[in-house]
């Protein structure tokens, strides 16, 4: 299986249109290169908002108003581009509302049949939750696609173990994290917690990354970080557990995925986190004991 992780430059589309033309340009190319599975980033519903007047693109809560109203276009939209060039589109996420001014940072998984799943971002970070306005998740998901179980883990989700090892037990082997980060620092950490979680569980993570400055939004302000797809740190595949990733301009980093290496690495590995993990979960170990020190003779 390949697939296509975007490093995707935020704009500022002048209406529905223009962003519809730049995602299918964008899907395109990734489609052209032999992607079967694409993954965009988190927070793309957000360039919907410059489509707005500048007083609501200027303010987060106005502009998740504002975009609700095109969220029938969205699936539409995405569910076509799925269908058109037969492949798993996982595009990024939309900020859904589920009440009267609460959102759910949603990524949908749009398949080449004209289906779709979900799965909600379910730890908020500092920013999200200084908003007040957007909601965790309550669900964990995991979906099939050409026979390959595969979760969703949305940006600060990947920094989190148990979640991702509870997808890992229900036959996830590939991990798509679509992010948005505007420091450095933050996208070390989510690079970092996709790293652990390969390592962890012995499957794909693959990073979908936003570009660029969008000054005209309060969330996509600032945008760091490079896509990338990364793999077990042990034998049969990269020692730096990178299998592509994005430079400079690149909009698309793209990497073959062999599922069979999995098989073929445990049975030569250095180390099996996964096949090891349960080792942790002894009783004497789920609480650390305050000792003191024994006199020396």
């Amino acid at each position: 299986m390949k697939i296509a992780v975007a490093k995707y430059p935020i704009g500022q589309p002048a209406d529905f249109g223009a962003f519809a033309e730049k995602q299918a340009a964008v899907i395109a190319e990734a489609a052209d290169a032999g992607a079967r599975v694409a993954v965009l980033p988190e927070y793309l519903s957000l360039e919907l908002a410059a489509t707005f007047a500048p007083a609501i693109s200027a303010d987060l809560g106005a502009s998740l108003q504002a975009i609700q109203g095109l969220h029938g276009d969205w699936m539409q939209l995405y569910a076509g581009l799925a269908q058109a060039h037969g492949l798993h589109l996982v595009a990024g996420s939309f900020l859904l509302a589920t009440a009267e001014g609460r959102y759910r940072n949603r990524s949908y998984w749009f398949s080449p049949d004209g289906g779709h799943g979900w799965q909600d971002k379910l730890q908020l970070t500092g920013f999200e939750k200084s908003t007040g306005i957007i909601e965790g998740g309550d669900a964990l998901k995991v979906f099939e696609a050409d026979g390959v179980r595969a979760g969703v883990a949305i940006c600060y989700d990947s920094e989190f173990p148990l979640p991702v090892r509870a997808q890992y037990e229900a036959g996830a082997r590939l991990l798509v994290v679509p992010s948005c980060t505007d420091t450095a620092a933050g996208a070390t950490r989510v690079q970092v917690g996709c790293l652990a979680r390969a390592l962890e569980n012995r499957m794909f993570v693959a990073l979908a990354v936003t570009a660029g400055l969008a000054k005209w939004s309060p969330a996509l302000d600032v945008n760091t970080g490079e896509a990338a797809v990364f793999a077990p740190m042990d034998a049969g595949f990269p020692a730096d557990g990178v299998l592509a990733r994005t430079t400079g301009e690149q909009v698309w980093a793209l990497a073959e995925l062999d599922f069979d290496a999995f098989d073929a690495s445990r049975a030569s590995a250095q180390v099996a986190n996964d096949r090891d993990w349960r080792g942790q979960l002894a009783p004497a170990l789920q609480r650390a004991v305050v000792n003191g020190f024994a006199p020396s003779r």
